[in-house]
């Protein structure tokens, strides 16, 4: 094999493996982390079932009409007047777009 090949595998051998690390969402404790906050954190507004409160439902279907980058960036950047505060001092983008999927697919009590 000639160094340029070696060298184009290697680029894309790694480049891919960022791509899965980057991808792979927080690790387990921080999975619970994540689960805590949104169960006592988001639920103090958005109500402990997350079926709303002070703030909207965090629902499944109250969820569907919004896509994961809109809910992401409103984790992250919170809703100038409202309560809604911003999140990204505490979350990382892709901690959030963990949040964004579980919300979509139904937090579990």
């Amino acid at each position: 094999m000639n160094l340029f090949r070696m060298t184009m595998l290697a680029a894309f051998a790694l480049g891919s493996s960022a791509v899965v690390c980057a991808n792979a969402g927080p690790g387990a404790q921080r999975q619970t982390e994540l689960l805590h906050l949104l169960r006592h954190d988001c639920g103090s507004c958005h109500g402990m079932r997350l079926e709303g409160g002070l703030g909207p439902p965090l629902t499944p279907p109250a969820l569907r009409r919004l896509s994961n980058e809109q809910i992401v960036a409103t984790i992250l950047h919170g809703r100038p007047g409202t309560p809604m505060p911003p999140w990204r001092p505490f979350l990382s983008p892709s901690e959030a777009q963990w949040l964004a999927m579980q919300l979509k697919q139904g937090v579990s009590r």
